[in-house]
C-alpha cells in the first residue's frame, strides 16, 4: 500500500506532518480528516525516501532520497527500540507505529511504514522485514523468525541489537586506525606533486637559462627534474588512463569467483595484515554463530548464514564444510581444524564447546578475546604506521629539496 507524507494543521492551529498509509491521495486525505486533521499537502513517498507534487514546471522534487542514508547504527537502534517496546508487551502494531513517529529519516520513516502495514495485513515480521534485503539481511530475518517461533522475539532483538552494535563499533575502530594514516598519505601525495608541478619546472627554466646542462648537474638533482619532467609531460595523462584502466579492470577481476578467492588468499597470506584480517574473520564467524544459536536458530542454517558475513572466501569454504560434517552427523570442529583457516586455539575451544554442550559460551569467548585483540593490534599498528607515514614523507622532501639546493650552491660558486 502506498504511503503518502502530509503536512497541515489539526483542531487548535498547530502545525503537523507525518506519514499515512492509504490507496490513493484522497482516501489519505479522508483518513486525515477523520482523525481530526487539516491536510495542506499530500503526496506519495518512495522507498528511496523522496517525494514528489505538481505537475509540468511546478513539479517540485524532494531531494532527500539522494543525501540520506541508512546505517549500521541506524538499524541497530530502531532494533533496540522495538526490543524495547516489545519487551513492555505493547502490541507489535503500536510498536511499529511509535517506531515511526519517532524515526528521523524519511527513507526509514517510509520503510517502516510499509512493515507495519504488512505486519497488520497478517504477515509475520520476519517475512515483512525480508521484503527489504538492503536493510535487513539473511542474517537479521532469521533471528527474527527465530525469535517468533520461540516466543522470545523481544530478547533475539536485544541480542540483534547488541550484535549490530559490536560490528559499527569494530568498523569504527578500522576507519578510525586507518583514517589517519590516510589523511597523512593525501597531504603528502599533494605537498610532493605541488613541489614537482609548480617548483621544480620554475627551477629548471632558471639553470637552462644561465646555460647549465643536465650533465654538470648531482645525481639527485638530475633524478627530481626527470622525475618533473615525467610529471609535466604529456604522456602522464596516457599513463594515468593506463592506470585508471587497469583499476577498473582489476576491479572486474576482483568480483569474479577466481578474482575473489585469489585476492582473499593474499589478505590472508600477507604479512601483519594478514593475521589481523583472519583475526577479524574468526571474530566475525563466532560472533555471529553464538548470536544465532543462542537466538534459536538451527546450526546447519546458522552456519550458512554465517557463511555469507565471514567476508573471505577460504573461510566461507571451511565453514561450508563444517555444514555439510554436520549434516553428515559429525563435529564442526573437524573441518574447521582440516581447513587451516582457524587458529589451533579456536579449534580446540570449539571442540570443548561442543563436547560440553557450551558451545554458545566458547563461541562468545573466542568472539571477545579475538576483538580484543584486533583492537590491540589497530592501536599497535597506528602507532608504529604514523611515524613510519611521517618519516617517508619528511624523506621525499629532504629528496626534492636537496636536489633544488645543490645546483643552486654550484650556481652561487660559480658567481663567486
Amino acid at each position: 500500500m502506498p504511503v503518502y507524507e502530509y503536512k497541515g494543521f489539526d483542531a487548535s492551529g498547530k502545525a503537523v506532518n507525518g506519514i499515512v498509509d492509504a490507496d490513493n491521495g484522497k482516501v489519505a486525505r479522508s483518513r486525515l480528516r477523520q482523525k481530526g486533521l487539516f491536510p495542506t499537502d499530500v503526496y506519495e513517498q518512495t522507498k528511496e525516501g523522496g517525494g514528489s507534487r505538481g505537475t509540468g514546471l511546478n513539479r517540485e522534487i524532494d531531494f532527500t532520497k539522494y543525501t540520506q542514508f541508512i546505517t549500521v547504527r541506524d538499524i541497530a537502534n530502531t532494533t533496540k527500540q522495538l526490543s524495547i517496546l516489545l519487551g513492555a508487551s505493547v502490541p507489535m502494531a503500536e510498536s511499529l507505529t511509535a517506531l515511526v513517529d519517532q524515526t528521523d529519516k524519511q527513507k526509514l520513516k517510509v520503510i517502516l511504514s510499509e512493515v507495519k502495514e504488512d505486519v497488520v495485513e497478517g504477515a509475520t515480521l520476519a517475512d515483512a522485514l525480508k521484503k527489504h534485503p538492503k536493510l535487513f539481511g539473511k542474517l537479521y530475518v532469521q533471528m527474527v523468525r527465530a525469535g517468533e517461533r520461540s516466543g522470545a522475539l523481544d530478547t533475539v532483538l536485544k541480542r540483534l541489537s547488541q550484535f549490530s552494535e559490536g560490528q559499527v563499533k569494530l568498523q569504527g575502530q578500522l576507519i578510525g586506525a586507518l583514517a589517519y594514516p590516510l589523511l597523512m598519505s593525501v597531504v603528502g601525495t599533494l605537498m610532493i606533486g605541488g613541489l614537482f608541478l609548480f617548483v621544480v619546472p620554475q627551477m629548471r627554466e632558471i639553470l637552462d637559462g644561465l646555460g647549465g646542462g643536465d650533465s654538470q648537474l648531482p645525481l639527485i638533482s638530475r633524478a627530481v627534474f626527470l622525475f618533473g619532467d615525467i610529471l609535466t609531460s604529456p604522456w602522464i595523462l596516457v599513463i594515468i588512463m593506463a592506470l585508471v584502466a587497469g583499476g577498473f579492470g582489476f576491479r572486474w577481476w576482483s568480483k569474479t569467483d577466481p578474482g575473489r578467492f585469489r585476492i582473499d588468499g593474499w589478505k590472508l597470506k600477507t604479512p601483519v595484515l594478514g593475521r589481523l584480517n583472519r583475526m577479524v574473520a574468526v571474530s566475525r564467524f563466532c560472533r555471529t554463530l553464538s548470536t544465532l544459536l543462542a537466538s534459536g536458530v538451527p546450526i546447519v542454517s546458522a552456519l550458512h548464514i554465517v557463511r555469507d558475513v565471514v567476508g573471505n572466501t577460504h573461510i566461507a569454504q571451511a565453514v561450508d564444510d563444517a555444514a555439510v560434517n554436520i549434516q553428515e552427523g559429525h563435529s564442526i570442529a573437524k573441518p574447521l581444524r582440516a581447513s587451516g583457516q582457524f587458529p589451533p586455539m579456536v579449534v580446540h575451544m570449539v571442540t570443548v564447546g561442543e563436547r560440553t554442550g557450551e558451545l554458545e559460551t566458547m563461541l562468545t569467548s573466542i568472539a571477545d578475546a579475538y576483538e580484543d585483540e584486533v583492537e590491540s593490534a589497530m592501536t599497535a599498528l597506528t602507532s608504529i604506521f604514523a611515524p613510519v607515514m611521517i618519516l617517508i614523507l619528511a624523506g621525499a622532501v629532504f629528496f626534492v629539496a636537496l636536489g633544488l639546493l645543490l645546483p643552486l650552491r654550484s650556481m652561487t660558486e660559480m658567481i663567486r
